[in-house]
Order: structure tokens, then C-alpha cells, then sequence
């Protein structure tokens, strides 16, 4: 049975899903901003990010909330981190892979976690020490061994192109042993994807909090590990995730640290 967090996050999840599926038929007339180069934000994320936090501050008005348009408020050991619409720039174009992303963090560490894909009614739910589900049905990593035959997940840094050499390499070294690499463009559905063993492992660079900090937690439940380029295991303050069933993380750790720079190998 799911708890009482993962229930409320799950209702609060869904209507974001609600409100984003409303406007999907009226893309083109959407107020879109350019947050930061290439990085865009539309009034349905921000609309979406209003129903969540209504729903969160309802239950539990003394948590502390990260989001991802609203930013920090409140201060408590627990927060909320959020993100609204997981693939902007794919439901922007009309490109149908987005999701919604809510997790509860307490002093860095993910323990509730939801990640839910409203045009596939796919919802992915984790409790820390109670394991991983998608629609309620137990999910875990693959069992894949090493590198050989894996489908490995990425996303290339709009944020940060400085890194796009390195992230080039990493992926050229990734593919002399995997069996091919997807970029979907919502991180938070990848690592879903990881935990649900339709991926075998996941990296990115630069990533925030409300990218990956309920979809790690998925990935943890699901059997799988998390941590950044160096192998630190964690969730990483500098973005930069690799996560795996352990031994497929190993290997793309061994891959991927051997083509980091040095400030991608910084915690």
C-alpha cells in the first residue's frame, strides 16, 4: 500500500498531468520565456507547478518547496523538489514524451519519489526501503551484467555546451561496448525508464534537483545504484548522474570517468 506522502504526491502529480494535457491542442497560442539560452519555460509549467504546490501545501504546509519555475520557499528538513513539466522542449514541439516529476527530500536524501507520464496514464511511485512500482506492479533494474547489449539513456547539456566535447567522447566510448544510446529529453521518464529495466543505465550532465531527485530514487528502489562521474554514490551537487543496476553503473562509471574532465569529476 502506498504511503500517505507517495498518495499526495501522486494526486498532485496528476492534476499538473491534467492541466498539460488541457493545452496540448493550443501549443501554438502558449506565452513561452527563455529562461536562460535554450533553456524555456511556458505559462503551462508554471500552471502545473501551481496545482502541485496547492496540493502539497494542503497536506503539509510546513514543508519546505523547491521548484523548479517557483524556486525555494519555506525552511524545514523536508522538501519538496518539482518539476512541472519534465520535456518542455518536447511538448513544446508537439513531440509526445514529458512528464511530471515530485519528490520528498529530507537532508539531501530522496524518500519519496513520483514520476508520472499523463498521455500514458504511467505512473511511477517509490518509498525509501519499500521499493519501486509503475501503476502499482513492482518494478526492477535489468539484470544486464556489463555494457555488452546495454541501451543506455542520455540527454546532451543545453546549459552547459563547454562539456559537449567531453559528453561526445563519453558516448563514443559508451557505444564501443553498448548496444546503442536513446536521448528522449525528460530526464525524470530516462531514470523511470532505468528503474523499470527499459533502460540499463542513464548519465547526463548537469542536471538540478527537480531533474533527477525522484527519478533516482526510483532507480534506488528498483535495485539499481545512483552517483556521479567519479563513482561518489549519492545524489550528486554538481549534476552530473550516472545510474545502473550496479554492475552496468561500474562499468559506465570505469567509461564515462575515463573521458571526464576534471571539473566533471568534482563532486
Amino acid at each position: 500500500m502506498p504511503r500517505p506522502a507517495v498518495t499526495i504526491a501522486a494526486r498532485a502529480a496528476r492534476a499538473a498531468g491534467n492541466v498539460i494535457l488541457r493545452y496540448m491542442n493550443r501549443i501554438d497560442g502558449l506565452h513561452v520565456v527563455e529562461k536562460h539560452r535554450m533553456d524555456f519555460a511556458s505559462e503551462v509549467d508554471r500552471l502545473a507547478e501551481a496545482e502541485i504546490v496547492k496540493e502539497l501545501r494542503r497536506a503539509y504546509p510546513d514543508h519546505a518547496i523547491l521548484a523548479e519555475e517557483g524556486g525555494a520557499t519555506g525552511k524545514s528538513p523536508l522538501t519538496w523538489v518539482i518539476d512541472p513539466l519534465d520535456g518542455t522542449h518536447n511538448y513544446l514541439r508537439g513531440i509526445p514524451h514529458f512528464s511530471v516529476s515530485i519528490a520528498l527530500v529530507e537532508k539531501g536524501v530522496p524518500i519519496y519519489g513520483v514520476v508520472f507520464d499523463p498521455l500514458r496514464d504511467e505512473l511511477f511511485t517509490a518509498s525509501k526501503g519499500d521499493g519501486a512500482y509503475l501503476n502499482d506492479r513492482r518494478i526492477r533494474v535489468s539484470r544486464r551484467e556489463n555494457l555488452g547489449g546495454a541501451m543506455i539513456a542520455t540527454g546532451f547539456p543545453y546549459r552547459q555546451r563547454e562539456h559537449l566535447d567531453a559528453q561526445l567522447a563519453m558516448t563514443r566510448a559508451l557505444l564501443g561496448q553498448a548496444e546503442d544510446i536513446r536521448r528522449s529529453g525528460s530526464a525524470a521518464l530516462d531514470l523511470a525508464y532505468t528503474a523499470a529495466a527499459r533502460y540499463d543505465g542513464y548519465f547526463e550532465i548537469g542536471l538540478k534537483p527537480w531533474d533527477m531527485a525522484a527519478g533516482v530514487l526510483l532507480v534506488h528502489e528498483a535495485g539499481g545504484r545512483y552517483g556521479d562521474f567519479a563513482g561518489r554514490d549519492g545524489l550528486p551537487a554538481s549534476g552530473n548522474l550516472i545510474a545502473a543496476n550496479l554492475n552496468v553503473a561500474k562499468a559506465m562509471t570505469d567509461a564515462i570517468g575515463a573521458q571526464a574532465t576534471p571539473a566533471l569529476l568534482k563532486a
